[in-house]
């Protein structure tokens, strides 16, 4: 007990404290000498980012993380649930089914020496009520902005952490209330002539720069549209991790 209490501090330690607090840079010969350490490489084989989305991958980057990316191709539209909730987070799941059975089956990871963690996620936007998925027209993304001008609408994210070594996996989700200014004609023109509003749910990217200057106010901050959820990540980052620390002891 007591050395997992003291695996889960260090773990904690080096996660939340950016891998650039512990980097000491020297002048060498003309090169950058970096002193530090990543949890990606401390920790675990490989971590693999299951998605293509911009937020995603500069955040995992800014943290200091090392990732490959591998995504799923899945239908979706196939996957139903009553609630948003229970939505972001089978789409998550089966997003991390897909890209397991794409790498090999869990199996192959089994005997690895360190874990590869996978990391897949989901977002939609929930208006008045409704689910709103990736946009599918033109005409749909005019009607969705302009809804959201002078309204509010909810994000619903979740993030799902899957230990290749042990099939351990753990799972999470989040919503934040976001509150728009009126969004003028011309901006919400601009945004349907972006290929990024029809990739992402509800045709909205909060860290658009022809959006964010229209948002009010955010209840509760969207813990980010990683995943979409920080704290999640590093809980689900840290007890897939001490898992496998733990079966080795």
């Amino acid at each position: 007990m007591v050395v997992k209490h003291t695996i889960c501090v260090i773990l904690f330690i080096v996660i939340l404290y950016p891998s650039s607090l512990f980097r000491k840079e020297e002048e060498e010969m003309g090169m950058v000498v970096e002193r530090g350490f990543k949890v990606s490489s401390l920790f675990s084989k490989q971590l693999i980012l299951g998605s293509q989305w911009m937020a995603r991958k500069k955040i995992l980057g800014e943290m200091g993380y090392d990732f490959t990316i591998v995504t799923a191709d899945i239908d979706e539209k196939a996957i139903r649930r009553d609630n948003p909730q229970d939505l972001v987070v089978a789409l998550a799941q089966a997003k991390a089914d897909e890209i397991i059975s794409k790498l090999g089956g869990q199996s192959q990871f089994a005997q690895d020496p360190l874990p590869t963690l996978l990391i897949t996620a989901d977002t939609v936007i929930v208006y008045k009520g409704v689910i709103r998925e990736k946009l599918i027209s033109k005409e749909e993304a005019r009607q969705f902005i302009k809804g959201y001008s002078g309204s509010h609408g909810s994000v619903v994210g979740s993030v799902i952490v899957s230990n290749l070594k042990t099939g351990v996996q753990r799972a999470g989700w989040d919503k934040a209330e976001v509150y728009f200014h009126e969004i003028p004609a011309k901006v919400i023109d601009d945004l349907i002539d972006d290929s990024i509003t029809f990739k992402v749910a509800g045709g909205l990217t909060l860290e658009h720069p022809l959006i964010s200057p229209f948002i009010d106010t955010v209840v509760r901050p969207p813990i980010s549209i990683i995943i979409n959820l920080l704290p999640c990540f590093l809980f689900c980052f840290i007890s897939t991790i001490l898992d496998t620390c733990i079966e080795t002891l």
